[in-house]
Protein backbone atom coordinates (compact mmCIF):
# COMPACT_ATOMS: atom_id res chain seq x y z
CA UNK A 1 0.00 0.00 0.00
CA UNK A 2 1.06 3.60 -1.19
CA UNK A 3 1.89 6.04 1.37
CA UNK A 4 -1.04 8.10 -0.18
CA UNK A 5 -3.62 5.34 -0.10
CA UNK A 6 -2.45 4.82 4.11
CA UNK A 7 -3.08 8.53 4.40
CA UNK A 8 -6.53 8.24 2.81
CA UNK A 9 -7.30 5.34 5.02
CA UNK A 10 -6.29 6.81 8.19
CA UNK A 11 -8.71 10.04 7.38
CA UNK A 12 -11.99 8.07 6.39
CA UNK A 13 -11.58 5.50 9.49
CA UNK A 14 -13.97 6.46 12.30
CA UNK A 15 -12.47 7.22 15.41
CA UNK A 16 -12.70 5.10 18.12
CA UNK A 17 -15.32 5.54 20.77
CA UNK A 18 -14.34 5.87 24.39
CA UNK A 19 -15.79 3.42 26.65
CA UNK A 20 -18.75 4.25 28.70
CA UNK A 21 -18.22 3.66 32.70
CA UNK A 22 -20.91 1.04 33.61
CA UNK A 23 -24.04 2.31 35.33
CA UNK A 24 -26.47 1.17 37.85
CA UNK A 25 -29.66 -0.50 35.90
CA UNK A 26 -32.01 2.11 37.84
CA UNK A 27 -29.99 5.60 37.02
CA UNK A 28 -30.41 5.54 41.32
CA UNK A 29 -27.74 6.31 43.56
CA UNK A 30 -27.21 2.79 45.69
CA UNK A 31 -28.36 4.30 49.25
CA UNK A 32 -31.54 5.12 47.33
CA UNK A 33 -32.28 1.83 46.08
CA UNK A 34 -30.92 0.41 49.73
CA UNK A 35 -33.79 2.95 50.94
CA UNK A 36 -36.77 2.10 48.90
CA UNK A 37 -35.96 -1.98 49.81
CA UNK A 38 -35.88 -1.07 53.36
CA UNK A 39 -39.09 0.76 53.36
CA UNK A 40 -40.88 -1.81 51.20
CA UNK A 41 -39.09 -4.66 53.86
CA UNK A 42 -41.64 -2.40 56.65
CA UNK A 43 -44.93 -1.98 54.65
CA UNK A 44 -44.39 -5.97 54.49
CA UNK A 45 -43.74 -6.36 57.58
CA UNK A 46 -46.78 -4.45 58.90
CA UNK A 47 -49.04 -7.03 56.30
CA UNK A 48 -47.71 -9.56 58.04
CA UNK A 49 -48.49 -8.40 61.52
CA UNK A 50 -51.75 -7.28 59.98
CA UNK A 51 -52.40 -11.30 59.39
CA UNK A 52 -51.05 -12.12 62.83
CA UNK A 53 -53.68 -9.94 64.25
CA UNK A 54 -56.63 -10.99 61.83
CA UNK A 55 -56.04 -14.52 63.02
CA UNK A 56 -55.62 -13.58 66.82
CA UNK A 57 -59.00 -11.74 66.84
CA UNK A 58 -61.74 -13.11 68.64
CA UNK A 59 -64.33 -11.34 66.89
CA UNK A 60 -62.69 -12.22 63.25
CA UNK A 61 -62.73 -15.78 64.90
CA UNK A 62 -66.37 -15.73 65.86
CA UNK A 63 -67.74 -13.92 62.10
CA UNK A 64 -65.05 -16.77 60.48
CA UNK A 65 -68.12 -19.26 61.74
CA UNK A 66 -70.68 -18.20 59.89
CA UNK A 67 -68.73 -17.05 56.93
CA UNK A 68 -71.13 -18.84 54.62
CA UNK A 69 -74.16 -16.76 55.94
CA UNK A 70 -72.48 -13.00 55.90
CA UNK A 71 -68.92 -13.02 54.35
CA UNK A 72 -69.23 -9.59 54.77
CA UNK A 73 -68.80 -9.70 58.47
CA UNK A 74 -65.53 -11.26 58.48
CA UNK A 75 -64.33 -8.95 56.31
CA UNK A 76 -65.29 -6.16 58.42
CA UNK A 77 -64.00 -7.55 62.06
CA UNK A 78 -60.82 -8.38 60.12
CA UNK A 79 -60.40 -4.52 59.18
CA UNK A 80 -61.88 -3.02 62.38
CA UNK A 81 -59.41 -5.27 64.04
CA UNK A 82 -56.15 -4.30 62.41
CA UNK A 83 -57.25 -0.43 62.07
CA UNK A 84 -58.02 -0.30 65.95
CA UNK A 85 -54.62 -1.97 66.24
CA UNK A 86 -52.30 0.30 63.97
CA UNK A 87 -54.59 3.30 65.11
CA UNK A 88 -53.61 2.49 69.06
CA UNK A 89 -49.61 1.46 67.91
CA UNK A 90 -49.80 5.18 66.13
CA UNK A 91 -51.21 7.17 68.83
CA UNK A 92 -49.16 5.34 71.33
CA UNK A 93 -45.56 6.59 69.40
CA UNK A 94 -46.96 9.87 67.91
CA UNK A 95 -50.11 10.92 69.73
CA UNK A 96 -48.84 13.93 71.41
CA UNK A 97 -45.80 15.22 73.51
CA UNK A 98 -45.91 12.67 76.10
CA UNK A 99 -46.11 9.68 73.71
CA UNK A 100 -43.47 11.00 71.04
CA UNK A 101 -41.07 12.14 74.09
CA UNK A 102 -41.25 8.59 74.96
CA UNK A 103 -40.78 6.85 71.93
CA UNK A 104 -37.60 8.99 71.79
CA UNK A 105 -36.92 8.07 74.96
CA UNK A 106 -36.76 4.33 73.97
CA UNK A 107 -34.50 5.22 71.13
CA UNK A 108 -31.89 7.27 72.68
CA UNK A 109 -30.22 3.43 73.58
CA UNK A 110 -30.82 1.56 70.63
CA UNK A 111 -29.10 4.33 68.40
CA UNK A 112 -26.29 4.26 70.34
CA UNK A 113 -26.13 0.72 70.44
CA UNK A 114 -26.80 0.69 66.68
CA UNK A 115 -23.82 2.97 65.88
CA UNK A 116 -21.63 0.54 68.49
CA UNK A 117 -22.60 -2.43 66.26
CA UNK A 118 -22.77 -0.60 62.61
CA UNK A 119 -18.89 0.82 62.99
CA UNK A 120 -18.12 -2.57 64.05
CA UNK A 121 -19.40 -3.43 60.79
CA UNK A 122 -17.73 -1.54 58.60
CA UNK A 123 -14.60 -2.97 60.07
CA UNK A 124 -15.37 -6.10 58.71
CA UNK A 125 -16.30 -6.81 62.70
CA UNK A 126 -19.41 -8.54 63.89
CA UNK A 127 -19.89 -6.71 66.82
CA UNK A 128 -22.08 -9.15 69.00
CA UNK A 129 -21.25 -7.61 72.36
CA UNK A 130 -23.15 -4.47 72.39
CA UNK A 131 -25.05 -6.04 75.66
CA UNK A 132 -22.04 -6.57 77.71
CA UNK A 133 -20.57 -3.17 76.51
CA UNK A 134 -23.42 -1.63 77.66
CA UNK A 135 -23.67 -3.57 81.20
CA UNK A 136 -19.99 -2.57 81.83
CA UNK A 137 -20.54 1.03 81.03
CA UNK A 138 -23.73 1.18 83.15
CA UNK A 139 -21.57 -0.36 85.77
CA UNK A 140 -19.00 2.40 86.16
CA UNK A 141 -21.36 4.97 85.27
CA UNK A 142 -23.95 4.01 87.98
CA UNK A 143 -21.02 3.83 90.74
CA UNK A 144 -20.02 7.46 90.06
CA UNK A 145 -23.36 8.41 89.97
CA UNK A 146 -24.37 6.96 93.30
CA UNK A 147 -21.21 6.61 95.03
CA UNK A 148 -19.18 9.69 93.99
CA UNK A 149 -19.94 13.36 95.58
CA UNK A 150 -19.33 15.90 93.29
CA UNK A 151 -20.33 19.74 92.41
CA UNK A 152 -22.97 19.87 89.55
CA UNK A 153 -22.28 18.98 85.94
CA UNK A 154 -18.95 18.02 86.80
CA UNK A 155 -20.53 15.04 88.76
CA UNK A 156 -22.44 14.62 84.98
CA UNK A 157 -19.41 14.58 83.25
CA UNK A 158 -17.09 12.48 85.45
CA UNK A 159 -19.98 10.05 85.08
CA UNK A 160 -20.49 10.13 81.83
CA UNK A 161 -16.77 9.57 80.66
CA UNK A 162 -16.70 6.83 83.18
CA UNK A 163 -19.49 4.67 81.20
CA UNK A 164 -17.57 5.33 78.29
CA UNK A 165 -14.24 4.59 79.56
CA UNK A 166 -16.14 1.05 80.72
CA UNK A 167 -17.53 0.10 77.53
CA UNK A 168 -14.46 0.80 75.82
CA UNK A 169 -12.29 -1.07 78.17
CA UNK A 170 -15.03 -4.08 77.21
CA UNK A 171 -15.10 -3.71 73.37
CA UNK A 172 -10.94 -3.26 73.49
CA UNK A 173 -10.56 -6.65 75.03
CA UNK A 174 -12.35 -8.00 72.14
CA UNK A 175 -10.36 -5.73 69.51
CA UNK A 176 -6.88 -6.75 70.78
CA UNK A 177 -7.86 -10.85 70.73
CA UNK A 178 -8.75 -10.11 67.20
CA UNK A 179 -5.71 -8.76 66.62
CA UNK A 180 -3.08 -10.42 68.97
CA UNK A 181 -4.72 -14.38 68.57
CA UNK A 182 -7.25 -13.99 65.90
CA UNK A 183 -9.76 -15.08 68.41
CA UNK A 184 -13.00 -14.79 66.30
CA UNK A 185 -15.18 -11.39 67.54
CA UNK A 186 -18.81 -13.21 67.26
CA UNK A 187 -17.03 -15.74 69.94
CA UNK A 188 -15.44 -13.69 72.44
CA UNK A 189 -18.11 -11.23 72.31
CA UNK A 190 -20.94 -13.55 73.58
CA UNK A 191 -18.92 -14.74 76.10
CA UNK A 192 -18.11 -11.46 77.73
CA UNK A 193 -22.32 -10.27 77.46
CA UNK A 194 -22.15 -12.95 79.74
CA UNK A 195 -19.82 -11.78 81.93
CA UNK A 196 -21.03 -8.73 82.33
CA UNK A 197 -24.34 -9.53 82.83
CA UNK A 198 -23.24 -12.28 85.94
CA UNK A 199 -20.44 -9.80 87.12
CA UNK A 200 -23.62 -6.89 87.30
CA UNK A 201 -25.43 -9.79 89.60
CA UNK A 202 -22.88 -10.42 91.95
CA UNK A 203 -22.34 -6.63 92.18
CA UNK A 204 -25.56 -6.09 93.47
CA UNK A 205 -24.99 -8.27 95.94
CA UNK A 206 -22.15 -6.49 97.57
CA UNK A 207 -22.64 -3.85 100.36
CA UNK A 208 -20.97 -1.37 97.78
CA UNK A 209 -24.02 -1.28 95.33
CA UNK A 210 -26.80 -2.56 97.09
CA UNK A 211 -28.68 0.05 98.69
CA UNK A 212 -28.36 0.10 102.07
CA UNK A 213 -32.01 -1.87 104.02
CA UNK A 214 -32.80 -3.55 100.40
CA UNK A 215 -31.91 -7.20 100.10
CA UNK A 216 -33.12 -7.57 96.17
CA UNK A 217 -30.43 -6.27 93.54
CA UNK A 218 -30.80 -2.36 93.23
CA UNK A 219 -28.76 -0.01 93.92
CA UNK A 220 -29.00 3.48 95.60
CA UNK A 221 -30.50 6.08 93.51
CA UNK A 222 -27.93 8.56 91.08
CA UNK A 223 -27.08 11.62 92.91
CA UNK A 224 -29.41 14.38 91.12
CA UNK A 225 -25.71 16.24 89.98
CA UNK A 226 -25.11 13.20 88.12
CA UNK A 227 -28.40 12.77 86.26
CA UNK A 228 -29.32 13.59 83.02
CA UNK A 229 -31.19 17.00 82.58
CA UNK A 230 -34.89 15.81 81.10
CA UNK A 231 -36.87 17.74 78.66
CA UNK A 232 -40.44 19.36 80.91
CA UNK A 233 -42.08 16.37 82.60
CA UNK A 234 -41.50 14.33 80.17
CA UNK A 235 -38.89 10.96 80.72
CA UNK A 236 -37.08 12.53 77.80
CA UNK A 237 -33.57 13.54 78.76
CA UNK A 238 -30.32 15.08 76.87
CA UNK A 239 -29.35 11.85 76.65
CA UNK A 240 -30.87 11.79 72.99
CA UNK A 241 -29.11 15.07 71.93
CA UNK A 242 -25.78 12.57 72.99
CA UNK A 243 -26.81 9.63 70.54
CA UNK A 244 -27.67 12.18 67.71
CA UNK A 245 -24.14 13.98 68.32
CA UNK A 246 -23.07 10.42 68.54
CA UNK A 247 -24.54 9.60 64.79
CA UNK A 248 -22.60 13.00 63.63
CA UNK A 249 -19.29 12.02 65.36
CA UNK A 250 -19.52 8.20 63.55
CA UNK A 251 -20.36 9.84 60.38
CA UNK A 252 -17.23 12.31 60.13
CA UNK A 253 -15.16 9.24 61.46
CA UNK A 254 -15.96 7.21 58.97
CA UNK A 255 -16.41 9.63 55.84
CA UNK A 256 -14.16 12.61 56.94
CA UNK A 257 -10.76 11.23 59.03
CA UNK A 258 -7.76 9.24 58.10
CA UNK A 259 -8.80 6.41 60.69
CA UNK A 260 -11.92 6.23 59.76
CA UNK A 261 -10.44 5.58 56.07
CA UNK A 262 -8.23 2.77 57.43
CA UNK A 263 -11.49 1.03 59.18
CA UNK A 264 -13.25 1.06 56.01
CA UNK A 265 -10.22 -0.12 53.88
CA UNK A 266 -9.90 -2.65 56.51
CA UNK A 267 -13.28 -3.97 56.34
CA UNK A 268 -13.30 -4.30 52.64
CA UNK A 269 -10.36 -5.96 52.30
CA UNK A 270 -8.11 -6.63 55.16
CA UNK A 271 -5.24 -8.55 52.88
CA UNK A 272 -5.35 -5.80 50.11
CA UNK A 273 -4.99 -2.98 53.06
CA UNK A 274 -2.38 -5.08 55.26
CA UNK A 275 -0.04 -5.45 51.60
CA UNK A 276 -1.26 -1.42 51.25
CA UNK A 277 0.73 -0.77 54.36
CA UNK A 278 -2.07 -0.64 56.86
CA UNK A 279 -2.07 -2.08 60.65
CA UNK A 280 -4.93 -4.66 60.38
CA UNK A 281 -4.93 -5.21 63.86
CA UNK A 282 -4.75 -1.73 65.09
CA UNK A 283 -7.66 -1.19 63.14
CA UNK A 284 -9.80 -3.67 64.95
CA UNK A 285 -8.65 -2.32 68.17
CA UNK A 286 -9.55 1.05 67.42
CA UNK A 287 -13.13 -0.08 66.17
CA UNK A 288 -14.33 -2.01 69.21
CA UNK A 289 -12.37 0.66 71.12
CA UNK A 290 -15.16 3.05 69.52
CA UNK A 291 -17.54 0.51 69.37
CA UNK A 292 -17.57 0.07 72.76
CA UNK A 293 -17.67 3.11 73.84
CA UNK A 294 -20.29 3.92 71.70
CA UNK A 295 -22.21 0.92 73.62
CA UNK A 296 -21.40 2.24 77.15
CA UNK A 297 -23.24 5.38 76.18
CA UNK A 298 -26.29 3.60 75.85
CA UNK A 299 -25.55 2.22 79.60
CA UNK A 300 -24.54 5.61 80.76
CA UNK A 301 -27.78 6.93 78.96
CA UNK A 302 -29.68 4.17 80.57
CA UNK A 303 -28.40 4.41 84.31
CA UNK A 304 -28.28 8.50 84.09
CA UNK A 305 -31.19 9.14 82.51
CA UNK A 306 -33.72 6.85 82.10
CA UNK A 307 -33.97 4.23 84.79
CA UNK A 308 -31.54 6.05 87.72
CA UNK A 309 -30.87 2.93 89.74
CA UNK A 310 -28.64 -0.01 89.23
CA UNK A 311 -30.61 -3.05 88.76
CA UNK A 312 -29.77 -6.24 86.87
CA UNK A 313 -32.47 -5.55 84.34
CA UNK A 314 -30.85 -2.16 83.25
CA UNK A 315 -29.82 -3.62 79.71
CA UNK A 316 -33.18 -5.09 79.00
CA UNK A 317 -32.63 -6.19 75.54
CA UNK A 318 -31.04 -3.05 74.02
CA UNK A 319 -27.59 -4.29 73.08
CA UNK A 320 -29.34 -7.55 71.12
CA UNK A 321 -31.88 -4.90 69.50
CA UNK A 322 -28.89 -3.02 68.44
CA UNK A 323 -27.90 -5.50 66.36
CA UNK A 324 -31.57 -5.27 64.07
CA UNK A 325 -31.41 -1.40 63.92
CA UNK A 326 -27.67 -1.78 62.45
CA UNK A 327 -29.22 -4.36 60.20
CA UNK A 328 -32.12 -1.87 59.15
CA UNK A 329 -29.92 1.05 59.10
CA UNK A 330 -27.81 -1.10 56.13
CA UNK A 331 -24.89 0.29 58.56
CA UNK A 332 -24.84 4.14 58.50
CA UNK A 333 -25.36 6.59 60.70
CA UNK A 334 -28.46 8.17 59.48
CA UNK A 335 -29.75 4.96 58.39
CA UNK A 336 -29.03 3.61 62.12
CA UNK A 337 -30.91 6.83 63.32
CA UNK A 338 -33.83 6.26 61.58
CA UNK A 339 -34.20 2.69 62.16
CA UNK A 340 -33.81 3.35 66.00
CA UNK A 341 -36.60 5.57 65.95
CA UNK A 342 -38.57 3.21 64.06
CA UNK A 343 -37.75 0.67 66.46
CA UNK A 344 -38.18 2.71 69.48
CA UNK A 345 -41.54 4.07 68.02
CA UNK A 346 -42.57 0.38 67.88
CA UNK A 347 -41.74 -0.14 71.61
CA UNK A 348 -43.20 2.78 72.56
CA UNK A 349 -46.72 2.40 70.60
CA UNK A 350 -46.87 -1.37 71.15
CA UNK A 351 -47.63 -0.54 75.08
CA UNK A 352 -50.60 1.59 74.18
CA UNK A 353 -51.33 -0.98 71.33
CA UNK A 354 -51.59 -3.88 73.93
CA UNK A 355 -53.66 -0.92 76.49
CA UNK A 356 -56.37 -0.37 74.13
CA UNK A 357 -56.45 -3.62 72.20
CA UNK A 358 -55.47 -6.00 73.70
CA UNK A 359 -52.98 -7.31 71.35
CA UNK A 360 -49.90 -8.60 72.72
CA UNK A 361 -46.48 -6.67 73.20
CA UNK A 362 -45.10 -9.35 71.96
CA UNK A 363 -46.19 -8.26 68.08
CA UNK A 364 -44.06 -5.05 68.21
CA UNK A 365 -41.26 -8.20 68.74
CA UNK A 366 -42.31 -9.98 65.45
CA UNK A 367 -42.66 -6.65 63.73
CA UNK A 368 -39.25 -5.76 64.01
CA UNK A 369 -37.85 -9.39 63.38
CA UNK A 370 -39.79 -9.83 60.35
CA UNK A 371 -38.77 -6.46 59.07
CA UNK A 372 -34.89 -7.27 59.89
CA UNK A 373 -35.80 -10.74 57.84
CA UNK A 374 -37.29 -8.62 54.83
CA UNK A 375 -33.96 -6.27 54.72
CA UNK A 376 -32.12 -9.22 54.69
CA UNK A 377 -33.42 -10.95 51.25
CA UNK A 378 -33.33 -7.80 48.61
CA UNK A 379 -34.37 -10.05 46.38
CA UNK A 380 -37.43 -11.72 48.35
CA UNK A 381 -38.18 -7.68 48.28
CA UNK A 382 -38.03 -7.07 44.54
CA UNK A 383 -40.40 -10.12 43.65
CA UNK A 384 -42.65 -8.73 45.56
CA UNK A 385 -42.84 -4.91 44.66
CA UNK A 386 -41.29 -5.56 41.03
CA UNK A 387 -41.17 -1.66 40.43
CA UNK A 388 -38.13 -1.90 42.75
CA UNK A 389 -34.72 -0.97 40.27
CA UNK A 390 -32.37 -3.31 40.52
CA UNK A 391 -28.42 -3.04 41.73
CA UNK A 392 -25.56 -4.99 41.24
CA UNK A 393 -24.83 -6.42 44.24
CA UNK A 394 -27.33 -4.97 46.21
CA UNK A 395 -27.77 -8.46 48.00
CA UNK A 396 -24.02 -8.71 49.32
CA UNK A 397 -24.38 -5.90 51.47
CA UNK A 398 -25.50 -7.49 54.63
CA UNK A 399 -22.33 -10.53 53.53
CA UNK A 400 -19.77 -8.51 52.84
CA UNK A 401 -20.70 -6.49 56.10
CA UNK A 402 -22.00 -3.37 54.82
CA UNK A 403 -19.03 -2.03 52.83
CA UNK A 404 -20.81 -2.48 49.30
Amino acid sequence: MSPEEMSTETETAPAPVPAKAPQQRSGMPSWAIQGLVSLSAIVLALVVGAILIIVGDKQVQTAVGYFGAAPGDTFSAAASAVGEAYKALAVGAFGGITPISESLTQATPLICGGLAVSLAFRTGLFNIGAQGQLIAGAILAGYVGFAWHLPPVLHLIVALVAGLVGGAIWGGVVGLLKARTGAHEVIVTIMLNYVALYLLSWLLTTSTFRRPGRTDPISPIVDKNAQFPKFGDTRLHIGFLLALAAAVFVWWLLNRSTIGFELRAVGANADASRTAGMSVGKAYVIAMLVAGALAGLAGTQQVLGTDLPLTDGVAASVGFDAITVALLGRGTPLGTVLAGLLFGALNAGGLQMQLITQTPLTLTTVLQAVIVLFVAAPALVRSVFRFLPKERGAGAVLAKGWNG
